[in-house]
């Protein structure tokens, strides 16, 4: 396998992201792929692990933040056959660097059942006596 690289990028080609979101179980049908653009430029950071040799993303993530107080990493997805190359520690920690230099020290996410252990190894602890909830009403 080629080698990856960790970019921070504002855009990149929707339908990449569209089957990283794909790949992490995450998009919708109903969902407009026209809307990624907007999705990365409103994201405090996007990053994208790129294989060197093709140029296409292998895997993404991005932080929800108002770029002063707290942070939350989202979406952070690897595409299978680039699982357990370093690609997510490498992803998470350009994402954690871009806090880290803008000062924000409250960095948070909710992880997906069975990856806890990825994220306490880089850092990450659990949040006892807190409970992650989802609005579920409708709009």
């Amino acid at each position: 396998m080629s080698s990856v690289r960790i970019a921070l990028v504002h855009s990149w080609d929707p339908q990449e992201i569209v089957l990283l979101y794909r790949a992490g179980g995450w998009w919708k049908d109903e969902y407009d792929p026209a809307e990624i653009p907007e999705l990365i430029r409103g994201s405090f950071a996007f990053a994208v692990a790129v294989e060197e040799e093709s140029g296409r993303a292998v895997g993404m993530g991005r932080v929800i933040s108002d770029g002063v107080s707290d942070a939350y990493i989202q979406d952070l997805v690897v595409l299978p056959e680039y699982r357990s190359r370093n690609v997510g520690t490498g992803l998470l920690e350009a994402l954690l660097g871009a806090c880290r230099a803008a000062g924000i020290s409250w960095i948070a996410l909710v992880a997906e059942p069975g990856s806890s252990q990825f994220y306490t190894a880089l850092g990450f602890s659990p949040m006892e006596g807190h409970v992650p909830l989802i609005y579920g009403g409708e709009s």
